[in-house]
């Protein structure tokens, strides 16, 4: 009985050093909550997320930066999980990833306080979506902090994985300006680093 007790507590133990479980628990019950909600039909749609932030996500008694993109990542799981994305990318044998993200703090989110992550898919274009996600104080109602994300489609597009759930083709809606700029920064940033890799590579030759 004890060298039972002894290997369970030794493959926890290894599990914990080795893996997040708790980020991959969390995830579990993300996709069975969300599973168990009404789908959501309209991919633009804004869907709601509730949190509240507790000692393990702080430093100096407020929301560490790095918990809001984790946040970020559970409140995706549900929306692509009720608005049918997940189901689209197991059908089109595809998957995504995430190419560039960025938030901007505007005010804390302290120890206790609950919090809403407001998501929505804003548009898309050949290779990407576009995401915008909020995190809201329940206390005041006030926009605590904003990202913007571009979630990269692999092996399909967000034409096909629109046309999968909608049987038909589907506008782009218009870029919203401050979401352009990101977008143009993200393409100068991305010339200006292979512009980087040519002269390295020309300096090995």
């Amino acid at each position: 009985m004890e060298d039972t007790l002894l290997w369970i507590v030794g493959v926890l133990l290894l599990l914990f050093c080795s893996l997040d479980v708790w980020y991959y628990l969390r995830v579990v019950v993300v996709l069975v909550r969300a599973w168990f909600l009404s789908p959501v039909f309209d991919i633009t749609a804004e869907q709601t997320a509730s949190g509240r932030v507790v000692l393990h996500d702080v430093d100096l008694c407020h929301m560490n930066n790095a918990r809001y993109l984790r946040e970020c990542d559970f409140a995706r799981f549900s929306l692509y999980t009720r608005n049918g994305v997940f189901k689209a990318l197991r059908a089109l044998g595809a998957t995504m990833v995430v190419g560039a993200s960025t938030i901007r703090y505007r005010r804390p989110l302290c120890v206790g306080e609950a919090f809403e992550i407001r998501s929505r898919i804003i548009t898309w274009d050949e290779k990407s979506f576009y995401l915008e996600q909020r995190f809201v104080s329940r206390k005041d109602g006030m926009v605590s902090a904003v990202m913007f994300c571009k979630q990269n489609v692999l092996r399909s597009s967000p034409d096909k994985i629109l046309q999968y759930l909608c049987k038909r083709k589907v506008e782009v809606p218009e870029f919203p300006e401050d979401l352009q700029h990101w977008i143009n920064f993200i393409s100068a940033s991305s010339k200006a680093l292979r512009g980087e890799s040519q002269l390295d590579d020309k300096k090995n030759e």
